[in-house]
């Protein structure tokens, strides 16, 4: 990285030139750090959160209430608060320049160094910590110790350098390998007293919720430790071991939240192929043994226990769920290579596609059918099945009924859809009978929090519905209402705007409109309107403040408010019982939601705005204080910055428009800027987004180019159905002309930038205008009839869809409006082309079919038409290695800084860079003059 880039920091030095500020430049991408992983502790006295810049070490770091530092690690980061808040746990990283040259010398993946586990005693600030961790655990609901999977063979190495070689070798030859196959060494460290506990050769280890029990499976490895499955119970010391097989494997463990109960699944099976099939067995407190459940024999007729499914218990014990398979496809083992037969039939009517097919293989091997063992009366019921796959059981595995959902009817009109209808039946748990209540549901269909109800959204009738399972009635709640999106401009079933949850003993339930609360009675449909936004057009939105709430019950919400005029946020409180107001908080930022301290009324939230970054803050339910926990980037203040601001127009089908204009810092309006345009869809809400330094993967970095002198114009756009090209011009050109019109943009060097659906839009109007002296598409379609046609290779779904009915927005098929795929589609017009591109699209892009570029380059080449593409090899639709995404900024800046400010021609760009040159030479540096 340090010689791909040196050349950069020699061709790319920028002099300030206003003031003493510097001004941003790729190498500072560096030096702004991310804040990662924040939390605070139950009783709100402590955050902890990491800080990550670039490719360095994460430094994670530990404050009081007074934004006191009370602990700080470098290279460490995910770090967990213990239940009590007594101590802190966290992950420290091997130093990643230590791993670089470990790669660099080729060691093997499985030898690179492990994490180490962090262990810091709040009260007595004591240290600890457990080298080479390959995971740990710590109790959900309970504190006193942490356990975590080591591989000791590495700490090992580190003993036998200090003995004789002979020595080595012998102690080698009688050991047993530590690996996934045979299990790591478990450590069971005492929180309180630091002891540490080992067991070896574990390959699974769960706690319980709430009791002090520790389930774990060894592999019988060590000759002081029989195979099987061991439960201790920490808090008597007191070890059982509840199963025993020398040759088995052991899956999913689980113990019940009070540790009186665990379940796991067995496979004794040596050969892989399924001879021997899983099976089921369950423990309960004051058995000596589990006890064998379901076997090949007793299992519904052509199913298998699965190892894959997950097992769990009801929350009030009472049920034991886990999962189902269908027997494996075995495999000609005998076959030479020569033999096999390697061919893909694809067929007209298969309900999947067989490129998703293939995506979804490993998925499809691992397939298990929710079950469910009633433990009171031994009765099996089988909730999914091949008809009916989708499951969801409710009332935290407590109801009566689960609902079983299947896909298949309409899982080939998904093909052009993009959507996939479906049936549901309610199961009895107990009896195995079923019911059907909903045919043909396009939407997410649920329980209420008390299974009272199924309820869910049909995008084709754009309306919200209960379904009583007491009464067996179904009531459409917002028929004839407005709970959809109203701005929805593409040929589809508008979305809902989502709902916050129901109230106690599932009484009621919340909707979102666009602006305000609604609650519902789902008996009746009677609604009634908690807020009201829609006045003065600020949207109301609940905030959960405690991930286990079932229920919106609180006597006072926090809800979160957006201005869609102004585009401020804030907060208020608000009493449900008096449908009163209190306003806490608000102003020109964007609040992200607060996370709540567990034990008090403590909350960490972010604000931000272009010129502020989202440090971490302190406050109460009041907001009446606010105290800045982090300075991340306190370096930002050294740098010429910039201002956001709101632009308003009218678009050439007469539509008011709202866009961001980006200035730079001490803007002259007397002056005139060059401007680079960047665009989407609609994106003005995001005025006050912090734009943080960064090598983006697909789009110019705000701050950087405010900081190098440049406008920033990012414009909304509202599409008619059919026209989405002709849109984005009626949109966006008369943006910029309104721009021009204030004085202050260079109107002879303004660029554009976008990449996806913004590549497309771009590669759209450089066909129709010439206003852009030089513009970058990333990932564009070009062609929107061979497009039509393509695969999106991530998913394996048909871009069908796509434009018939969602982003392209044709409307429907080629054979049915083949003018509108002529006239969307730039390699149509391709001729008209003046404006200098700069192509971006990858070999292995999943989205857009990677020969969409390739069409639109090649077009432009026999035109000898100024352009260049960049492919990064193997990477998907935007560049995610950083060497790639700090490679695509520069070329990017020196592409528009060529064009729009006269800088000199990078080499690059004159003679492009030979293959034989690839990944050594990248051309950064400026033509020369001789």
């Amino acid at each position: 990285m340090r010689t791909l880039f040196s050349t950069v920091l020699i061709a790319l030095t920028v002099t300030s030139i206003w003031g003493q500020k510097k001004v941003l430049d790729h190498p500072d991408f560096d030096i702004w750090n991310t804040i990662e992983g924040k939390t605070v502790s139950a009783n709100g006295q402590y955050m902890m959160y990491s800080l990550e810049k670039g490719q360095k070490d994460s430094f994670l770091k530990i404050k009081d209430a007074k934004a006191r530092t009370v602990f700080e690690y470098e290279r460490s980061e995910n770090g967990v608060f213990t239940y009590n808040d007594n101590y802190a746990l966290f992950a420290i990283k091997p130093w990643k320049d230590s791993v670089v040259e470990l790669k660099r010398a080729k060691v093997k993946k499985d030898d690179l160094p492990n994490d180490t586990l962090g262990i810091y005693n709040i009260k007595t600030q004591m240290f600890t910590k457990i080298p080479n961790v390959k995971s740990y655990k710590v109790p959900e609901k309970w504190e006193g110790f942490v356990a975590c999977l080591v591989d000791e063979e590495k700490s090992g190495k580190k003993k036998e350098k200090t003995e004789s070689k002979k020595d080595s070798v012998q102690k080698k030859s009688k050991k047993k390998k530590v690996g996934k196959e045979n299990g790591y060494h478990l450590v069971i460290h005492n929180l309180s007293t630091s002891k540490n506990d080992t067991v070896k050769f574990v390959t699974d280890y769960t706690f319980a919720k709430e009791g002090k029990t520790l389930a774990y499976a060894t592999s019988g490895q060590d000759s002081t430790l029989k195979a099987g499955v061991y439960v201790l119970d920490l808090e008597n010391n007191v070890k059982r071991q509840v199963f025993e097989n020398e040759k088995a494997k052991y899956f999913e463990l689980s113990l019940s939240d009070s540790g009186e109960k665990l379940a796991f699944v067995v496979d004794t099976d040596t050969t892989k192929v399924q001879i021997r099939p899983n099976e089921l067995y369950l423990w309960k407190e004051g058995n000596e043994k589990a006890e064998k459940k379901l076997d090949a024999e007793k299992a519904p007729k052509g199913y298998l226990v699965s190892s894959d499914g997950k097992v769990h218990f009801s929350k009030d014990e009472t049920k034991l769920y886990f999962g189902l398979r269908r027997p494996p496809v075995v495999k000609d083992t005998t076959l030479t290579e020569d033999e096999i037969v390697n061919v893909e039939v694809w067929t007209y009517n298969e309900p999947e596609l067989y490129t998703v097919q293939e995506v979804e293989v490993k998925n499809e091997q691992k397939r298990s059918y929710t079950t469910v063992l009633n433990l009171d009366t031994d009765k099996l019921v089988q909730i999914g099945t091949q008809s009916f796959p989708d499951t969801k059981i409710g009332n935290e595995g407590n109801a009566k009924f689960a609902l079983a959902g299947t896909r298949l009817p309409y899982q080939l009109e998904r093909q052009w859809k993009g959507y996939t209808a479906a049936d549901y039946v309610l199961v009895d748990t107990e009896t195995g009978e079923t019911r059907e209540i909903l045919k043909n549901v396009a939407g997410n269909v649920r329980f209420s929090p008390e299974a009272k109800y199924v309820y869910g959204y049909h995008s084709v009738d754009s309306t919200w519905f209960s379904y009583s399972l007491a009464s067996n009635k179904l009531v459409k709640l917002t028929e004839g209402k407005v709970f959809y999106d109203e701005l929805n401009d593409s040929p589809k079933h508008p979305r809902s705007y989502g709902s916050p949850g129901w109230t106690k003993n599932d009484d009621a339930l919340l909707l979102y409109d666009r602006f305000d609360i609604w609650s519902f009675d789902p008996e009746t449909g009677q609604a009634e309107k908690l807020t009201n936004g829609r006045d003065t057009r600020t949207v109301y939105r609940y905030v959960k403040l405690d991930d286990e709430e079932r229920f919106v019950d609180a006597d006072k919400w926090l809800l979160s408010t957006f201005n869609e005029v102004n585009k401020e946020a804030g907060f208020v409180q608000y009493d449900p019982k008096k449908k009163s107001f209190k306003k806490l908080v608000s102003g020109p930022y964007r609040y992200t939601a607060p996370i709540k301290a567990r034990e008090s009324d403590a909350l960490i939230y972010t604000r931000e705005s272009f010129t502020e970054f989202p440090n971490i803050r302190l406050t109460d339910l009041n907001f009446k204080k606010s105290t800045v926990i982090s300075n991340a980037n306190p370096q930002q203040s050294e740098y010429n910055w910039g201002t956001a601001e709101l632009v308003e127009w009218t678009s050439l089908d007469g539509i008011e428009l709202k866009g961001v204009l980006i200035k730079p810092e001490n803007f002259d309006p007397s002056k005139k800027y060059p401007m680079i345009v960047n665009f989407y869809e609609r994106s003005s809400d995001n005025l006050y987004r912090h734009r943080a330094p960064s090598p983006g993967r697909s789009t110019i970095n705000y701050s950087f180019y405010a900081s190098r002198g440049y406008l920033i114009f990012n414009p909304d756009v509202q599409y008619r159905v059919g026209y989405p090209g002709e849109s984005a011009f009626n949109c966006v050109i008369p943006g910029i002309t309104s721009l021009i019109e204030k004085g202050f943009v260079d109107k002879d060097n303004i660029g554009v930038q976008g990449h996806s659906w913004g590549g497309y839009q771009i590669a759209y109007l450089v066909t129709k205008t010439n206003i852009f002296k030089a513009a970058e598409s990333g990932a564009p379609v070009v062609n929107m009839i061979s497009a039509y046609g393509g695969i999106r290779w991530a998913t394996g779904l048909s871009r069908e869809f796509q434009y018939e009915h969602t982003q392209s927005r044709i409307g429907g098929t080629p054979w049915e409006y083949p003018l509108r795929y002529i006239e969307n589609s730039p390699i149509f017009n391709i001729d008209k082309i003046e404006t200098p591109l700069l192509i971006m699209h990858n070999d292995s892009d999943g989205h857009v079919p990677w020969y969409q570029g390739i069409e639109f380059f090649m077009a432009l080449r026999r035109l000898q038409k100024p352009a260049w593409m960049l492919n990064y090899n193997g990477e998907p639709h935007w560049p995610l290695k950083l060497q790639h995404k700090k490679d695509f900024n520069v070329r990017m800046q020196q592409f528009f800084d060529h064009y729009l400010k006269g800088a000199p021609k990078p080499v690059w760009m004159d003679k492009g860079v030979p293959a034989i040159e690839k990944g050594i030479h990248q051309g950064y540096e400026p033509v020369s003059d001789k």
